[in-house]
């Protein structure tokens, strides 16, 4: 499995994925993930990947041009189209099921909005699926897309150190754990 992440801020997966269970998952090439900046595809000599919404509204939306160089930068080195899942609030509220849906799939492309959003043409064109992780507004979509990397990433055969460890769990019969106590 490969994931994608397309974000403005890429600096903030360094730590995330630099510790623990999915540093050693990823230095054992158990799963892939790439962090790639979308500013990088911006044709603006400033990086800019921003502009301000037609009509009434304040803020400003993601362009499409530089996620859409993104992402058909992916789909030229993998040879086709992967899934792709926009960081949403509009989204359908992400749970242990859709986690392990997620982890069978062979390549899933996060896409991490910010500001007020992304231009819809790029949702029309590309995204298969919104996800949200709540209901209740963060800076921008990279903490749910942590969020998401981390639980999908213990449904990857020999990540976790045991299997058993993702069969009995809080969530695997829709119901949490028992107290449990230390020796």
């Amino acid at each position: 499995m490969k994931i994608s992440v397309l974000t403005l801020f890429p600096e903030m997966f360094t730590s995330v994925c630099g510790v623990s269970i999915l540093k050693r998952a990823l230095d054992k090439d158990l799963f892939g993930l790439e962090i790639i900046n979308i500013r990088d595809y911006s044709e603006d000599k400033h990086r800019r990947v921003d502009d301000y919404p037609y009509g009434a509204g304040g803020g400003l939306l993601m362009q499409p041009m530089p996620i859409y160089g993104a992402y058909e930068a992916i789909v030229k080195k993998e040879g086709k189209k992967p899934y792709v899942i926009y960081m949403s609030p509009q989204g359908k509220t992400f749970d242990q099921k859709k986690a392990i849906e997620i982890s069978k799939m062979d390549s899933v492309v996060l896409l991490c909005g910010h500001y007020e959003g992304v231009d819809q043409r790029v949702l029309d064109e590309i995204v298969d699926e919104e996800i949200s992780i709540g209901d209740y507004v963060l800076t921008g979509g990279e903490l749910p897309a942590m969020v998401l990397v981390d639980s999908v990433a213990r449904y990857v055969d020999g990540v976790l150190g045991s299997e058993s460890s993702v069969i009995e769990e809080s969530f695997s019969d829709n119901t949490l754990e028992y107290p449990q106590y230390t020796r």
